[in-house]
């Protein structure tokens, strides 16, 4: 699905299963991070107007998502707070190259593996969890992100050639698959 080489292992179910809250919790801070990470995007590329466009628009569907995602939290009386974030989006990102125009490809085809595995999981958890309401929240997610992986790798395709940006993003989704297969041992998001 979304170019993702591997499905989500067993083993992150048993964490939801185990730490819901922890995965609510970090699943905000995760749109927050993802906000940010359109910004930061808009900003190094702030004289392509296409990328400005699209970045403004994720910028506020990922804003909006955090705030539906904190009225879950309190709905379901978890406090919002900092968390230590998992180390996915960190890898993840070490793997960007340094010079331009690679760069710029790069970081959106991250971007783009991003919300395709964060469209993968909100299927898993619409389908997982005994709250009906977070059930119906959680599909409610999954057009939208896939969405965004959509636009992230076309506008890396405005970066690179097409077949260049199909190479690249099939080499960072197999980068991904062995980090997601490691997991992480705390309940996030994307652990």
């Amino acid at each position: 699905m979304l170019n993702l080489q591997v499905e989500t292992p067993d083993r992150w179910l048993n964490q939801v299963d185990e730490d819901l809250d922890q995965v609510l919790l970090d699943h905000a801070h995760c749109e927050l991070s993802a906000a940010r990470t359109a910004l930061n995007l808009m900003v190094a590329y702030v004289l392509y107007e296409p990328l400005t466009v699209e970045m403004t628009r994720i910028i506020n569907e990922e804003l909006d998502h955090f705030h539906q995602v904190l009225e879950q939290l309190n709905r379901l009386d978890i406090d919002f707070k900092r968390q230590q974030p998992g180390h996915y989006g960190k890898r993840l990102n070490a793997l960007v190259r340094s010079e331009e125009p690679m760069r710029g490809g790069d970081r959106l085809l991250v971007a783009a593996l991003i919300e395709a595995r964060s469209c993968e999981r909100f299927c898993l958890l619409r389908d997982h969890v005994r709250d009906p309401e977070l059930a119906d929240f959680y599909g409610s997610l999954f057009e939208s992100e896939a969405g965004h992986y959509a636009t992230y790798v076309q506008l890396a395709k405005d970066f690179m050639p097409s077949d260049i940006v199909d190479q690249r993003l099939d080499e960072l989704a197999s980068e991904e698959a062995q980090i997601i297969l490691e997991g992480y041992s705390r309940a996030r998001m994307h652990s």
